[in-house]
């Protein structure tokens, strides 16, 4: 997800913006930048070694409270850079929420 393949979906940041990742149970978390996301995936720099780390399923906190995130997987791992895919959240029915389901 270099520059060149940014498409007209992804939003690339320039110098970056500081985000955190954390463990699906809470138990560690890493500073990170996002470099560019679209609505399905995000490209991370880590700061520090991830290994260790239980990268299957974790959360992207977007905010320092953690009140804004989003749940991701590993996709790619190149040096300190990552690419994340976003994983679908499920209503209290059990279905993927709509877009109509998340607006109410």
């Amino acid at each position: 997800m270099s520059e060149e393949t940014v498409g007209t979906d992804r939003v690339a940041f320039g110098r970056g913006y500081p985000v955190w990742i954390m463990g699906i149970d809470g138990t560690w978390r890493r500073s990170c930048v996002l470099k560019s996301v679209s609505n399905s995936e995000a490209e991370l720099e880590l700061e520090g070694s991830i290994e260790g780390l239980n990268l299957k399923e974790f959360f992207l906190l977007l905010s320092s409270t953690g009140l804004a995130y989003r749940r991701c997987e590993l996709i790619r791992v190149n040096g300190s850079e990552i690419n994340v895919r976003f994983l679908q959240t499920k209503s209290r029915s059990g279905r993927p929420m709509s877009r109509d389901d998340r607006a109410s």
